[in-house]
């Protein structure tokens, strides 16, 4: 069963929320793929994970580069995750059927994506190898799980 959990964006951007869930991704011990299609956000998306302040080291690199098998986060176009990824983070707020792949998947959304991710609730209710769930932004900055 895979377990997609959607995050309604509200109160940080989509780099810092990326940031936060990778960090939680590396402290479990797992390894992620963080999922974009355009070029020129993957590229922020890595900034934003190599200048991550703190404990946790968030070492990433793209997943078509020579050593992505030894990166613990790829930034990937598609969800294909040669570092053998557990958990995928869908960023740009689209969703792939691939994502069902992953132990858990993580659909990013903002408000401009309200309606789409609504409908890919849905859809996915629907099915019995799907746990979905939704995040709701607290204006703290951590997330409650919410309806």
């Amino acid at each position: 069963m895979t377990r997609v959990d959607f995050y309604q964006l509200s109160r940080d951007p989509v780099d810092v929320t990326v940031v936060k869930l990778a960090g939680k991704v590396m402290q479990a011990g797992e390894r992620l793929v963080v999922v974009a299609s355009d070029a020129a956000m993957r590229e922020r998306l890595g900034e934003a994970l190599w200048a991550r302040q703190g404990a946790i080291f968030l070492a990433n690199g793209p997943a078509d580069s020579p050593h992505a098998a030894r990166q613990p986060i790829l930034l990937s176009e598609t969800c294909d995750a040669p570092n053998e990824a557990s958990m995928a983070i869908l960023a740009d707020g689209v969703w792939r059927e691939d994502a069902t792949r992953f132990g858990r998947a993580m659909l990013l959304f903002g408000e401009t994506a309200t309606d789409a991710a609504r409908t890919q609730w849905k859809l996915l209710a629907a099915r019995d190898d799907i746990d979905n769930r939704i995040f709701k932004q607290t204006p703290e900055g951590g997330w409650r799980e919410g309806r």
